[in-house]
């Protein structure tokens, strides 16, 4: 009995293993989702990528104009001092 039911056993994960196996077609369209998921996320990503770069650009462009503006009045300060000594 017991060499029946360890028969029956296996023959019932071959069965199993043989029915979830996807076949060409299946693992065709499995592939071409997942690959227009990798250019969906690529597209994504590059997309904040730019708008991060921008953000940056932006920021370094306003603290450059502080910092000029910041230079402009101390120059100011030390020509006004000079002057008035």
């Amino acid at each position: 009995m017991k060499k029946f039911l360890t028969l029956l056993m296996v023959a019932s994960m071959f069965g199993l293993v043989a029915c979830g196996e996807p076949s060409e077609e299946e693992k065709a369209a499995a592939e071409a989702e997942a690959a227009a998921m990798v250019e969906e996320m690529m597209g994504g990503l590059e997309e904040v990528m730019e708008e991060a770069t921008e953000e940056v650009a932006e920021e370094v462009a306003t603290e450059e104009a502080v910092e000029e503006v910041a230079t402009e009045e101390v120059v100011e300060e030390e020509a006004t001092e000079e002057v008035a000594e």
